[in-house]
């Protein structure tokens, strides 16, 4: 046991740390050694909580219950998150009138299901140089859709691909 804390004891950086006990009451400034004795005593860990200040900031605890209580949290902020889910549909500038009507239907599913979603036109070859028909298709999507969604992105071109994202209306 002696070896350990001479170990420790030689491992140490800091002579002295601020030290905060379990009830979280201010036991002054202590040096390092008689810091770790108290937190052997009281059968707790001697946690680092502000390394920047001047002397560091050491508290006693459990480490093992604190972990456990970060984790909890965690855990429960996660719970309360809503996570929003991307839909992608594609198209070609050159889409006839019915397959577009069929993927606005799709599009408009998707969002009454609460999905967000990407609608790309992909450019192939020739295609490239009228990138004007492609965001006329875009914009006929958009009107057949009428008022039951967001814009979150408008149309833009990325690489060989023009897309904007689309978002469900708040019911609130």
């Amino acid at each position: 046991m002696v070896d350990k804390e001479q170990r420790i004891n030689e491992k140490i950086l800091v002579r002295e740390v601020r030290l905060i006990d379990d009830q979280g009451n201010q036991r002054g400034i202590v040096p390092t050694a008689e810091a770790l004795a108290i937190a052997r005593q009281a059968g707790l860990d001697l946690v680092e909580v502000s390394p920047n200040a001047n002397p560091p900031v050491c508290k006693l605890l459990d480490f093992g219950k604190y972990r456990f209580e970060q984790e909890k949290k965690l855990r429960e902020s996660k719970k309360r998150q809503k996570l929003m889910k991307l839909k992608e549909i594609r198209m070609q500038p050159k889409i006839e009138e019915h397959d577009l009507s069929f993927k606005t239907r799709h599009i408009q599913e998707f969002l009454g299901e609460g999905f967000k979603v990407k609608v790309t036109i992909r450019f192939r070859g020739r295609e490239l140089a009228h990138t004007e028909l492609g965001r006329g298709v875009l914009d006929k999507v958009l009107e057949a859709l009428g008022d039951t969604f967001v814009v979150d992105k408008p149309p833009q071109m990325e690489g060989r691909m023009m897309s904007m994202f689309l978002s469900p209306k708040s019911k609130k």
